[in-house]
């Protein structure tokens, strides 16, 4: 099959070896003391190892390699005797059933609480999430709320890291979440299909500093290439402290 996978240029190769740690599928390894990719199968296309490269000795390409796959005793890998079904997610549970959430959660029908406390409190903070599913895997690639939305494609760790995330990111868009290291398979197929399906207004782009982050930024690049469209977009990096470090 055709995919994405990293090429490593060895001439550029320091052999500093700070790519092996960042790639966590175990597809790198020191070979003669410079960088090599040791397995086709086990190098996820995404890219980790990008930005911890000091030199620039690695860039992704696409070409004829293996299916990815899982090392076998890998944390993520898995079982054997459980069938790999990613695609069924979203089928037969009643959770991911596609709605919009304008308005019903209006604090008219919130109830009230059974016990006041003896302090006075803060005003409750209205969530700004617009549409169930929020997670990118389980979005329908035609939902209706994708027509002329504004997109928010944000790391799952995102909104715990930053108080006012809602507030401050989230507000007239449609947010969908993900993280490259944990979710199956790569995103770049899924939202190249409703980048180019739909009439989106804009893409805005909220990762984590963490180098595994830099997945998530590279899928929407290369999907907003494959969909053909000149669609305005904005990459946003926060710090494990939730503070802004790049917009």
């Amino acid at each position: 099959m055709i995919r994405d996978i990293i090429m490593i240029d060895e001439d550029k190769c320091n052999g500093c070896g700070v790519c092996v740690s960042a790639c966590h599928e175990g597809a790198l390894a020191m070979v003669d003391g410079k960088a090599r990719l040791i397995s086709d199968s086990y190098c996820d296309g995404l890219g980790a190892c990008l930005p911890e490269c000091p030199t620039g000795a690695i860039s992704i390409i696409k070409r004829e390699t293996d299916e990815f796959s899982l090392p076998d005793g890998h944390p993520a890998a898995p079982s054997n005797t459980v069938s790999k079904q990613p695609e069924l997610l979203a089928c037969g549970c009643p959770g991911t059933q596609s709605r919009s959430l304008k308005g019903s959660f209006s604090a008219a029908r919130r109830p009230a609480p059974s016990v006041r406390p003896a302090a006075p409190i803060a005003s409750e903070t209205m969530s700004e999430l617009a549409q169930w599913p929020c997670q990118l895997k389980l979005v329908p690639v035609n939902a209706p709320y994708l027509d002329n939305a504004r997109l928010l494609i944000a790391a799952d760790c995102a909104a715990y890291s930053r108080a006012s995330f809602h507030q401050d990111f989230m507000q007239g868009k449609v947010t969908m979440i993900g993280c490259p290291k944990l979710d199956s398979g790569s995103y770049i197929d899924k939202l190249t299909e409703i980048f180019r399906s739909n009439p989106i207004r804009s893409v805005q782009v909220v990762r984590m500093e963490v180098p595994c982050c830099g997945g998530l930024e590279m899928a929407v690049r290369q999907a907003l290439m494959a969909s053909g469209k000149m669609i305005p977009w904005q990459v946003v990096t926060l710090g494990t402290d939730g503070q802004i470090l790049a917009d």
